[in-house]
């Protein structure tokens, strides 16, 4: 049978990520992510002033600029050794709890749930009611998020200046001082988001949601009434069920995350797991065992990416971004590194969040049926009920009378880490600075843990092992596939191509 190209369009925001399956006896048996964009905002830093990270750094991502300007910062406070005032705490809080709950809402609604009105499923009870609530530009469901994510985002415009790619966030603080005029209309474009959460999302306040702590509640939460059921939550989890995506996407079942929203002093916000100086805490997790976080374990492998400088792996503040693409060595076959825990590939975002903030539900779950494409889409639909709250209560705790700022300084010689949680999970900058300059910087982003090409042991990185074993029906419509790789939400998104390799073996590539 002669190979044969198909290309099916599934374009949803920008193409650098291709994933490619092997698909033996309809079912994938091997992936590799591939980054395929060399875009060396690494290498651009250097010989830069010392400061020029938080001009630049924002532009590495139009849908998460805050989170890097935030980690920029962030590693310039600890090179300083300086220490924001607890108002600079809680708006830089502010704004980046804006920009997830605006990323988790747009890939819930927008990327993830409008294959609920796939084609591949027209045979489903619900298929009808799936093209009413998720049908792009149409749904309405999509038209709600559109115009509930626009207003939350409009609080980083009015504290930061702008959204994307502010610069308001400086070692030692914040570079502004919000009015209570500011205050204000922040409180009001978060309630209207909370309306909107609680109404269309959920189907019920924050507060009786986050009754619900196990699978048993859960069931009686969706029993208690229609409202419920007929939430976005109720269909997401019915639809997911009934189409299998809590037999996918297991992966590694091991998860990191940086700590994310540092609580200041004197705040009535609690950390979830409770003792945390975080709202969600730091840690590694195997399944839901549950180890303290240690920057010093993370290294990069690039036996499997197209670069240069070293074998075994290197910590971020010792890592060599040199490019080196060529025909000549087949095993290389992406621009992302291998980013790995103590040897551990490990998936980051908002289910590792849960797991290691200890949430019920979550732990619930993954006691019974372990991680899965449904539990990693579910955390990131409820994540927004933590993060609601505590930007009220920041924004509610807020005045002018400041502090905002401390002045850290002259920038010196010496180093520093801003480890964050962006939307998508574990965000790392590390910076040395020698002589007023940018000596060394790397980058670590949450697709870099998730979308990792293999290390030099050979290991497959979180979302290639993810795919393994995933049914797929149709080479041209690999859709339960596509469900796998945008639970991980990757900062790319897709097309796909679908070339036959014969009857009983073929090959997909999604480009994302």
């Amino acid at each position: 049978m002669p190979s044969v190209t198909v290309n099916v369009p599934m374009n949803r925001v920008e193409g650098d990520l291709e994933i490619s399956l092997d698909i033996d006896g309809g079912v994938v048996t091997d992936a590799r992510a591939c980054g395929t964009l060399y875009r060396g905002f690494e290498k651009v830093l250097i010989g830069r002033g010392a400061m020029d990270g938080l001009v630049i750094t924002p532009r590495v991502c139009g849908i998460c600029s805050t989170s890097h300007l935030a980690a920029a910062a962030t590693a310039l406070d600890r090179l300083t050794g300086s220490q924001p005032p607890p108002g600079a705490i809680r708006m830089r809080n502010v704004c980046l709890i804006a920009e997830h709950l605006q990323s988790d809402m747009r890939q819930s609604f927008l990327t993830f749930a409008c294959d609920f009105a796939n084609p591949a499923f027209q045979a489903h009870p619900r298929y009808a009611e799936a093209k009413e609530r998720y049908e792009p530009f149409q749904g309405e469901t999509a038209i709600e998020t559109l115009r509930a994510t626009r207003g939350v985002l409009e609080i980083v415009a009015i504290l930061g200046g702008q959204w994307p790619h502010s610069s308001h966030m400086v070692p030692g603080g914040v570079a502004f001082v919000p009015l209570p005029s500011d205050l204000l209309k922040c409180r009001h474009l978060l309630k209207a988001f909370q309306d909107f959460y609680e109404r269309r999302v959920l189907g019920c306040p924050i507060a009786r949601w986050r009754e619900v702590t196990s699978r048993a509640a859960l069931e009686a939460w969706l029993a208690e009434s229609p409202r419920h059921r007929e939430s976005d939550l109720g269909f997401f989890l019915d639809f997911a069920r009934s189409i299998g995506l809590h037999e996918t996407g297991r992966g590694y079942g091991s998860f990191i995350s940086y700590g994310s929203l540092e609580r200041p002093e004197d705040t009535s916000v609690v950390s979830i797991s409770g003792s945390s100086p975080w709202l969600f805490p730091s840690g590694f997790a195997q399944d839901t065992t549950l180890h303290e976080f240690d920057s010093s374990r993370i290294g990069e492998h690039i036996a499997y990416s197209w670069f240069v400088g070293y074998d075994g792996s290197r910590h971020p503040s010792q890592g060599v971004t040199q490019p080196y693409a060529t025909g000549h060595e087949a095993h290389k076959y992406s621009w992302a590194k291998a980013t790995r825990y103590g040897e551990n590939p490990a998936e980051t975002g908002p289910l590792a969040e849960l797991i290691l903030a200890r949430d019920p539900l979550i732990h619930d779950f993954m006691a019974s049926e372990g991680p899965s494409t449904l539990l990693r889409q579910l955390a990131r639909i409820l994540r927004p009920a933590y993060l609601i709250p505590a930007a009220q209560t920041w924004l509610g705790e807020s005045s002018e009378d400041g502090p905002y700022y401390v002045n850290p300084g002259p920038i010196p010689d010496g180093s520093g880490a801003g480890l964050v949680e962006a939307s998508r999970g574990a965000l790392g900058h590390w910076i040395s600075v020698k002589g007023g300059k940018i000596d060394h910087y790397q980058i670590i982003t949450p697709t870099g843990w998730n979308a990792s090409p293999r290390d030099t042991a050979g290991m497959r990185g979180p979302l290639e092992e993810a795919l393994i074993g995933t049914p797929v029906e149709d080479c041209e419509n690999p859709v339960l596939a596509g469900f796998v790789v945008r639970s991980f939400d990757p900062c790319l998104v897709c097309t796909v191509h679908s070339i036959d390799r014969g009857r009983s073996r073929r090959r997909v590539t999604f480009r994302m």
